[in-house]
């Protein structure tokens, strides 16, 4: 045992550095690929179905928020490039409590991600070869499972050499997944129909479809690309330019194309299909742009939406296999996960024990599990959850690390922090009772677990008591959205009515926001620390 541990540390104290290869070009197109996964390609139709034509309104919100987010990481990034940031500011700011309860969910958010992209490539391949998925239901076959398999091999392989092959390769697939997309706006928008925009009035859900399609509609799934450009920062040429400039770029292209994506898809379905209302829609085009360019008799076009469905998901489940393993280090970094994921190899500036890890949890998620359409919500909230302690952090920072040189500085943090937390929060109480009941609850289960494990531990850089104070109003916060959605209206009793049920949780995220920012520690935890 004592041998094992020894060569263990020898090998650890061994590892490498990551390597500084990736350009602008490179981050760009890696937050556009993350973004431009499986998302366009089923969202159109269930945003459709959920809100109808002010769906449109549901893709400006999610955008919206992802930008502030992105905003807000931008100087995060730009101030600490460390690998698998998103993990590990939480630390620097609050303890290793806050990271703990992080890298656990955006441990499973991440790698479910990985399947879930793989799992949709499949899906649309089916169209092609019916062999792969079972009859009568989105479950693969022996062989369709086997080309899963084959697919996240292949990615492992590219991911396990250089990150400048996957990166090439990542450039590469992310020009052919754009080419489609533009091409479906286009040619969508000669069949459009003005009429369908106030077929059965513009919003004919209310105000709680809107809401609810940015969540369950796989809106904010869609978006979710700023996590990876993170997660690479410290393998970024020039990261206090580089940063920012990516991210911000990533999330402003997308809006646009995907409010040009919605709005061709609503403009072009046949009026006859709307006769039975928009929230058959999502049943009548399930495949939204393959099967409306079928119904407009533009098989041409079902042709390019099926090769780029098998594209697209592919190409950000590799993205993602190369995030994943920064987070996981990230995580050990943090030092409340197996410290032998901080093993870099030195030839290659790969994190492999991680990126193992990566591929067997990937593998996992791909044996029976509910549907894409079920996954995303818990994904959905899963990340944005992660996402809302970006705000926090960078607060919490200001106050217990105000001479941390910040190459770029967000102006206006004393709206933006806020604003981009309640956001988040609205977000994440908007996905519903039957996801949050169980996604929270585990939670606050790991938070009781971490006490109960670290209060045997003598020696800590942040004492635990110190570590609680600093995290107490995340529990709470969990406590509390887990409450609202139990009696709002997505999903739970409905004793608090729409719109009321949004006005508090935000009220109460607000005051949330303000604890978490004056609970950082004392002054910020950069101990084992080091810009790799």
């Amino acid at each position: 045992m004592t041998m094992h541990s020894t060569q263990s540390q020898t090998r650890i104290a061994e590892s490498g550095k990551f390597k500084k290869q990736l350009t602008l070009t490179d981050l760009t197109f890696i937050g556009l690929g993350a973004i431009f996964g499986s998302g366009w390609l089923f969202a159109a139709s269930h945003v459709a179905a959920i809100a109808g034509p002010a769906g449109i309104v549901s893709w400006a919100i999610g955008g919206f928020a992802v930008l502030l987010l992105g905003i807000v990481y931008c100087e995060l990034g730009a101030a600490l490039p460390r690998a698998g940031g998103i993990i590990r500011y939480p630390v620097f700011s609050h303890g290793e409590l806050m990271g703990y309860l992080l890298g656990f969910v955006t441990l499973i958010a991440f790698s479910s991600l990985i399947a879930i992209e793989i799992v949709a490539a499949r899906q649309y391949a089916a169209a092609w070869f019916p062999m792969l998925t079972k009859p009568g239901s989105s479950d693969p076959t022996l062989l369709g499972w086997g080309v899963q398999f084959l697919l996240m091999c292949f990615f492992f392989c590219l991911n396990y050499y250089s990150v400048k092959t996957f990166a090439r390769a990542n450039n590469v697939i992310s020009v052919l997944k754009f080419l489609v997309p533009l091409l479906v706006v286009v040619v969508l928008f000669t069949f459009f129909k003005p009429e369908n925009l106030h077929s059965q009035g513009i919003a004919p859900f209310g105000m709680s479809g809107v809401e609810a399609a940015i969540s369950a509609g796989g809106i904010i799934f869609a978006y979710l690309g700023l996590t990876p450009i993170i997660s690479v920062a410290s393998e970024v040429q020039n990261p206090q330019r580089t940063i920012p400039v990516a991210l911000i770029l990533s999330v402003v292209l997308s809006t646009i194309i995907y409010i040009l994506l919605q709005l061709a898809f609503i403009g072009s379905i046949p009026g006859d299909m709307l006769s039975g209302g928009w929230e058959n829609i999502s049943k009548q085009l399930a495949l939204p742009y393959r099967d409306i360019a079928m119904t407009l008799g533009m098989g041409w076009l079902a042709f390019m939406v099926v090769c780029d469905a098998i594209v697209s998901p592919g190409g950000t489940g590799n993205i993602y296999m190369n995030a994943t393993p920064r987070v996981i280090y990230g995580w050990a970094k943090a030092g409340t996960f197996f410290r032998v994921f901080t093993f870099i190899d030195k030839e290659s500036g790969i994190p492999r024990p991680a990126l193992w890890l990566t591929f067997g949890l990937s593998v996992f998620w791909t044996l029976p599990f509910p549907s894409w359409e079920q996954l995303i919500n818990v994904v959905s909230a899963a990340l944005v959850l992660s996402y809302a302690l970006a705000p926090v952090t960078a607060a919490g920072l200001r106050r217990n690390a105000p001479d941390l040189p910040r190459p770029f500085r967000v102006r206006a943090f004393a709206v933006i922090g806020p604003l981009s937390f309640v956001i988040s929060a609205l977000i994440v109480f908007w996905s519903g009772w039957g996801t949050l009941s169980w996604l929270l609850g585990l939670q606050i289960v790991m938070f009781v677990i971490y006490i109960l494990c670290k209060s045997k531990v003598p020696v800590q850089a942040v004492s635990l008591a110190q570590q609680i104070k600093s995290s107490l109003w995340l529990i709470v916060f969990y406590a509390l959205v887990m409450l609202f959605s139990w009696l709002g209206s997505f999903g739970g009793l409905g004793a608090i009515a729409h719109p009321w049920d949004t006005v508090i949780v935000a009220i109460m995220a607000l005051g949330i926001y303000y604890w978490g920012a004056h609970s950082c520690l004392p002054v910020a935890n950069f101990s084992g620390d080091e810009e790799e």
